[in-house]
């Protein structure tokens, strides 16, 4: 029997994959995180299926329901959300599902910076404006940050930041990245990407963390900053460019 570690997506239902919905369907188990998944993407199980919520649930105790199905037999849907490749603890889970013998594997999921983007109707890596995004977070009650990985390191590049997990130090974070790409660079929060409860604040570094303050967010929202998020104009890309030499396939 196998742990399908599956990205359920930033939160609408129809974003979930086809493969993600078949494991879903065919799993006597599901494990998630009721904090960001609803009921909408729960309705694929089986109706008799044992639906496990680890929002008060410690490592142990997640392991302990994953290992316990494998020894009865039954396939495992292990949700997380957005994408299982960003900030999803698959690290720590699959080592000690490799240290108790028991397989998994993992479905990609719609992360929730790409579902944020789409909502702005923007592109993230503009020609000549920003050909890089960082994905990161900052510390406050969780684990530390890799000494290397400062936000004035990412910031110093230029490039689009995407905030994870920092929608409680937005003032403290906007204030930082001002010295870096000015008080009226371009920033949006999308609160609950494609969820019927989105909420999506635009404006700047001078005037977001005010905006957020206001709409009083505490969680499930990303931070995006950058000249791209206000769709500054680029050049166009030279992949389309009408006097491009283009090669011909045998």
């Amino acid at each position: 029997m196998t742990v399908h570690f599956i990205g359920a997506g930033p939160g609408a239902a129809d974003l979930l994959t086809l493969r993600a919905v078949e494991h879903l369907r065919s799993s006597p188990v599901c494990v998630y995180a009721g904090t960001y998944i609803d009921e909408a993407i729960l309705a694929h199980c089986p109706p008799n299926a044992r639906l496990v919520d680890t929002a008060q649930l410690d490592l142990d105790a997640i392991t302990a329901e994953l290992v316990g199905a494998h020894e009865r037999g039954d396939d495992v849907a292990r949700l997380c959300s957005g994408d299982p490749s960003l900030y999803s603890a698959l690290a720590e889970q699959s080592a000690r599902l490799d240290a108790a013998g028991v397989p998994w594997d993992v479905t990609p999921g719609v992360p929730a910076y790409a579902a944020a983007a789409a909502t702005l109707r923007v592109e993230l890596t503009v020609p000549e404006v920003a050909q890089s995004v960082v994905l990161t977070r900052t510390q406050a009650r969780s684990t530390a940050m890799p000494s290397g990985e400062s936000l004035s390191a990412f910031a110093a590049t230029g490039s689009t930041l995407v905030l994870h997990l920092a929608i409680t130090r937005v003032r403290v974070l906007a204030e930082e990245l001002t010295s870096h790409y000015g008080a009226d660079c371009p920033a949006a929060v999308v609160f609950h990407a494609s969820k019927p409860d989105q909420l999506v604040l635009t404006g700047t570094l001078g005037d977001i963390a005010g905006q957020v303050e206001s709409a009083g967010l505490r969680q499930a929202a990303v931070i995006l900053v950058g000249p791209a998020v206000g769709r500054t104009p680029g050049v166009e890309s030279h992949l389309y460019d009408a006097e491009r030499v283009r090669g011909t396939h045998a």
